[in-house]
Order: structure tokens, then C-alpha cells, then sequence
């Protein structure tokens, strides 16, 4: 829970473990409960406890558990604990584990050590470390310390186990819902295939488990995952620098042997010949007339008209003084030209003459003869819009 190595156990398998004893009457019943099922666990021991009731610790050894220590007085500060203070609490707490096993605590004592509410620091570990104590954390907890009921210790045991399917449980034997959960968690860990471990610390006689490393990992990577780190290189050691003879001329494969040398050909201080852009052939130009201005001028509104108007007049008097040519009718109108044109007559109409009140027609004026005489084809070209003032 607080680590990124835990014991390298195999799928199905856990240990039991157990804090703050011990306590005459639960305790007693926990060993009674363990012996029954055939079960070893490993203890972590509280120095006052211990010297409260040495004969508990004595039967933790007679029974065969596995007895470490978990300070004199359990504070739950040693996750801001000086490192003097600190020292004291484990010191202590060992001295008294020791002094209750009697003769037999070197070799009973195993030097197992479980930090109080887990609440690690780095200074605490590093003094541990450097007197040879490995510290134990647990995988999953069943909040037995809780004001919970049995029930519920169990069923929490039984459902974090599952989730990580093998593991480190953290159980406390001095108290009452402990010990009523625990044939239940043990018949039910036998019933799904578990396999209780009892860990023991390696000696002369008894060799540490063979194991690798990624087996101690609480979460290892996955086989098909990608690995963190390149492999590192390795230091090659030459045992001779002979120099490999130079390449010949006659070795290289040219398609066109030439009598020049390699670091002729090599030489990039010779200029590298560049093409020359090709000369285009000069053609003659003529110089073409400039269009008449009148060729862009466009007439507007009415004065289109006449201007379509006058031209055809001028088409027609041309055409009637030649002999033997007879004069052709305008082209009719287009509706496109009815929509677009609007009649609106000249202002010296409107100054010559006004109409009266009511009247539809426009005024009488004088126009010129070759108006009158084409005033049929303006009307079929213009819409007048006749209004009333």
C-alpha cells in the first residue's frame, strides 16, 4: 500500500498478518482459531503490550508464528517524528519483545518491523535500513479497527483479497470482531483455492526463496508492454587496430572509365559545370492601332435608344439613295430591352410644355421630321409610364 515492492507471492496465495498484541483473551483465541486451521501468520508486537503479558509473546513462539515488533507505545506520528525519537520507539519496543522471549530471543525475534498507522517517513526507514530491519506495509486491509461489525470485516477481507487475488492482509488480534471473523475468512479463502504463506526470515540453514526481481514488484509491467529504458550498450574491447587497405580504382564499377584520378573526381574546389539557359529566338513585333475611343463608349436609358434609333435612320437614308436597294423595317424589340428601359421624357419636353391636371398624354412639342416620322419605332422599344399628377 505504501511501496512498490511487496513479497513475491504467486496468484492465489496470502499472508496473514497481525498488529498491537498481544491481548490475553483475544489473542488467545486467534492462536486457538490458527492452530485449528493448520495456519501460520506473522505478529508485529507493541513493546508495552509485551510487558504487559510476556507469556503471550512466549506462546507466539511455542505455536511457531513468526514474531516481529511495532514499536514500544504505537504513535501515530512517525511520519513527522524526529530521527532520535523515533529510534527510541523501535529500540524500545524491541528490548521488550526480547526481554519476554528470554534465552530464545535471538533466535525467535525476526527482524520484521511494521510501521504505526503506516504512516512512513524517510528518516525512519533509512535508520531501519541501516540496522538490517525490513519494514512491512500490507496489500489490502479489512478495517477491523473500525467500529464495524464482524460481518463486514469479513466480507471486506474476502472482496479486497479477490480484487488483487493474492497479497499481504492486515488484521489486528486484539480485537473481539477479529476474532469472530476469522474462521469465516479462513474457511472462505480455503473453499476459493488460497494458500496461506508463513514468512520466515533466511538463514545459514533455511536459504531466502529463489526469485526474480520483477517478482517483488507490486505492479509489474505487463509482458507486452514496451520496456522503460533502452538496454544499454556494450563496452566492445579491440584487441587490434589494423588499418583495411584503400580502395582501388579498378574496384569501382564506372560506367565510363576515364584516365583521372579518385581525388580528381572528388574535389569539390573544381567548379561543377552548370547549364546555360537557352537563347530564345528574337521575333519581329508589329505595332497594332490604338482603338477609337467611341469604340467603349455606352450609351444609357433613353439615349440608347435613339442612339439605336438614329442609326437605323442613317442605315435607312443610306440604303433608300442607293437605286435598286429597298429599305428594311427596324427588327422588333426584345422583351429584355421592354423590361430594362423606362420612358422618361427629355427636361426641355417638360419645360416647353406642362400637362394639366388629370391629363394622361404628354404635351404637344416640336420635334424634327425624321422624329415624327419615327416615333412609332421609339414607342415599340420604350414602355411609357403614364401617371397622373
Amino acid at each position: 500500500m505504501q511501496y512498490a515492492e511487496t513479497l513475491p507471492l504467486a496468484d492465489h496465495e496470502v499472508v496473514l498478518t497481525f498488529d498491537d498484541g498481544p491481548l490475553p483473551h483475544n489473542s488467545n483465541q486467534i492462536l486457538e482459531i490458527l492452530a485449528s486451521q493448520c495456519v501460520k501468520a506473522t505478529f508485529f508486537e507493541i513493546g508495552r503490550m509485551a510487558q504487559a503479558s510476556p507469556e503471550g509473546i512466549r506462546k507466539l513462539r511455542d505455536a511457531g508464528h513468526t514474531i516481529g515488533t511495532h514499536t514500544r507505545d504505537h504513535p501515530l506520528s512517525m511520519n513527522h517524528m524526529s530521527t532520535e525519537r523515533a529510534r527510541q520507539e523501535i529500540e524500545e519496543g524491541i528490548a521488550s519483545v526480547k526481554a519476554a522471549l528470554g534465552d530464545s530471543a535471538e533466535a525467535s525475534l525476526a527482524p520484521f518491523f511494521r510501521i504505526p498507522g503506516l504512516l512512513r517517513a524517510d528518516n525512519v526507514e533509512q535508520y531501519l535500513a541501516a540496522q538490517g530491519i525490513e519494514i512491512w506495509s500490507a496489500d489490502f486491509v479489512a478495517d477491523d479497527w473500525r467500529h464495524i461489525s464482524a460481518s463486514r470485516v469479513y466480507d471486506l477481507a474476502i472482496s479486497r483479497l479477490e480484487a488483487k487475488r493474492k497479497g499481504i492482509l492486515l488484521l489486528h488480534d486484539i480485537q473481539a470482531r477479529t476474532v469472530a471473523a476469522l474462521p469465516r475468512i479462513l474457511n472462505e479463502l480455503k473453499a476459493r483455492g488460497y494458500h496461506i504463506v508463513h514468512v520466515v526470515p533466511a538463514t545459514a540453514d533455511r536459504p531466502a526463496t529463489p526469485t526474480e526481481p520483477r517478482q517483488w514488484l507490486s505492479h509489474p509491467p505487463s509482458e507486452d508492454a514496451l520496456l522503460a529504458h533502452w538496454p544499454k550498450i556494450p563496452n566492445f574491447v579491440f584487441a587490434d587496430f589494423g588499418e583495411l587497405p584503400a580502395p582501388a580504382l579498378s574496384d569501382l564499377d564506372w560506367p565510363e572509365a576515364q584516365p583521372s584520378t579518385l581525388t580528381e573526381m572528388l574535389d569539390h574546389r573544381s567548379p561543377v559545370p552548370w547549364p546555360q539557359p537557352a537563347e530564345l529566338p528574337s521575333e519581329s513585333t508589329a505595332t497594332l492601332p490604338a482603338p477609337a475611343r467611341h469604340l467603349f463608349e455606352m450609351p444609357v436609358g433613353l439615349g440608347a435608344a435613339r442612339h439605336t434609333i438614329a442609326t437605323a435612320h442613317r442605315s435607312e437614308q443610306v440604303a433608300s439613295n442607293q437605286p435598286g436597294v429597298r429599305a428594311k423595317p427596324p427588327p422588333a424589340p426584345s422583351r429584355t430591352s421592354q423590361r430594362h428601359f423606362r420612358s422618361r421624357p427629355p427636361a426641355q419636353q417638360r419645360q416647353a410644355s406642362q400637362p394639366s391636371h388629370g391629363s394622361s398624354s404628354a404635351a404637344t412639342q416640336t420635334t424634327s421630321p425624321a422624329a415624327v416620322a419615327h416615333r412609332g419605332s421609339l414607342k415599340r422599344l420604350v414602355q411609357v409610364k403614364k401617371k397622373n399628377a
